[in-house]
């Protein structure tokens, strides 16, 4: 999504019917940014799977929640 730059953190998404897809963000992005991205990005393929609102969204990052403002760095 900012492009494929060095410090990119590459973020596998897994809905829970086992779906994956994954995105580039920057270790600077917020979870509400990353959440938004992700519902205005929702895939083709997970089209039953949409959700009404980024809020609902639920990120897990290397073992813990993140929420709000919350970056990936």
């Amino acid at each position: 999504w900012r492009g494929n730059g060095p410090d990119q953190i590459n973020l596998r998404l897994i809905l829970v019917s086992g779906k994956t897809k994954e995105f580039l963000f920057s270790p600077n992005d917020s979870a509400a940014d990353i959440a938004k991205h992700v519902y205005d990005d929702w895939p083709m393929d997970w089209e039953e799977e949409q959700v009404s609102s980024p809020t609902i969204l639920r990120l897990i990052y290397q073992g813990r929640f993140l929420h709000g403002n919350v970056t990936l760095g």
